[in-house]
């Protein structure tokens, strides 16, 4: 399945959520993280979004998904043990232009969710198209192991002296230049201190 990987601002847009099982509940984490507000529709639901009753980001309701649950979305995710109604909250975002991710058949939707890495604002996305969801979490855990939270911290470094650069109005290409020396400067620092940073 050819994909565009696209980092997308979700601070206060709704994300429709059918489902109220395990997947549905990593899905909300997932969304509520990337600042998303979510709608959370399903006859039963799991202790784990249930928990999450009383939180302004999450609206919850218990019964079977109808068309109206995705007014106003931005996302829709199908995410019930049910194929028919994520087949129907699949066609419904279609007819309404709305994206949407389908947990039992990646290739039916518009998007995947992958799998990330964080450190600090430094976000390592892994995603295998919605073909094996497990390998991309072993191809994670395998960067994980490489990548420690001293990248968040020389992330911010960088991002100081970018900034710094800017506002003197120095050329791109010398600010390419200073920066990519910079980073491989602290990663060689870091590295050969082989301490963990706080």
């Amino acid at each position: 399945m050819l994909t565009l990987a696209l980092n997308i601002r979700m601070q206060g847009k709704l994300v429709v959520i059918v489902g109220g099982g395990a997947v549905a509940a990593r899905k909300l984490k997932t969304v509520l993280m990337a600042g998303a507000h979510a709608r959370v529709v399903a006859r039963e639901i799991c202790p784990e979004i249930s928990e999450l009753k009383n939180s302004e980001a999450v609206e919850i309701r218990e019964g079977s998904y109808m068309a109206t649950d995705l007014d106003n979305a931005f996302l829709a995710v199908a995410a019930t043990d049910d194929s028919t109604t994520n087949e129907k909250v699949r066609g419904e975002a279609e007819k309404r232009g709305i994206m949407v991710t389908v947990a039992d058949n990646p290739s039916a939707g518009d998007c995947t969710f992958p799998v990330v890495l964080q450190r600090g604002d430094l976000k390592i996305a892994v995603s295998t198209g919605g073909r094996c969801p497990t390998f991309a979490v072993d191809v994670r855990d395998q960067i994980a192991g490489h990548i420690g939270s001293e990248y968040g911290v020389i992330l911010e470094q960088l991002a100081a002296a970018r900034e710094k650069l800017l506002t003197n109005g120095s050329s791109s290409t010398y600010n390419a230049t200073f920066l990519r020396s910079l980073a491989k400067r602290l990663i060689a620092e870091f590295t050969e201190r082989k301490e963990p940073l706080p």
